[in-house]
């Protein structure tokens, strides 16, 4: 019997689980141990990644041959746009100034491999790397949101990026499972799906950690 697109997802998920350690720079948060620089940092470096990411999954839109990938990686490119005002107003809360900030290396690797993927690999399979993450990042972004209101003194508008991010869709888990399952039944491959899918998670840990290493 062939492969479902949800099989298929699962299966790496179970493959990669765990890998790559823990996530050390959320727990201080939730927990108000983070400095509130750090809540800055944090929104200074998503403020050069939406953007960037923004670009990729428009670009996948563009090279996705089937109407299940465009539509997918159509709707990741307007949810960056709809978060990207959120983010000047959540760093100046934090008291630091997007204009003077330095990005770090280990924060912006992420979005150049979304960036990297976006360019060299078929967008089904990208889509598999992107909804690998969909679990992990909305339940990181709920933690953080219910941290700074639990601690920081940060009401609802101030979490408003977070909060978009930790509201489960299940409609659009459901178009990159169409997009995936496309792909499937197109004869894409996938056997480098799991590579991509392991260096994409040690990316983004890689993120949450280099803030950590701030603290």
């Amino acid at each position: 019997m062939a492969q479902s697109a949800k099989q298929l997802l699962d299966r790496i998920r179970d493959e990669v689980a765990g890998e790559h350690g823990e996530n050390r720079f959320v727990p201080l948060v939730a927990a108000g141990e983070a400095p509130l620089t750090a809540i800055g940092a944090l929104a200074a470096e998503e403020s050069r990644i939406v953007p960037g990411d923004w670009r990729s999954f428009l670009t996948l839109a563009a090279k996705s041959p089937e109407p299940a990938g465009r539509g997918f990686f159509t709707s990741l490119a307007h949810g960056e746009g709809l978060v990207l005002p959120l983010l000047e107003p959540l760093a100046r809360k934090a008291g630091v100034d997007l204009k003077g900030y330095r990005y770090q290396p280990g924060c912006q690797a992420y979005a150049s491999y979304v960036a990297w993927l976006a360019l060299n690999v078929e967008a089904a399979v990208a889509a598999v790397a992107m909804l690998t993450n969909f679990a992990a990042w909305g339940q990181y972004c709920g933690q953080i949101s219910a941290g700074l209101r639990a601690h920081y003194g940060f009401e609802p508008e101030d979490t408003a990026f977070f909060d978009f991010f930790a509201t489960p869709v299940p409609e659009l888990e459901q178009q990159g499972l169409d997009a995936v399952q496309a792909g499937l039944d197109a004869g894409v491959s996938f056997d480098d799906a799991v590579e991509h899918v392991r260096l994409l998670q040690g990316y983004e840990l890689m993120f949450w950690n280099t803030l950590a290493d701030t603290v």
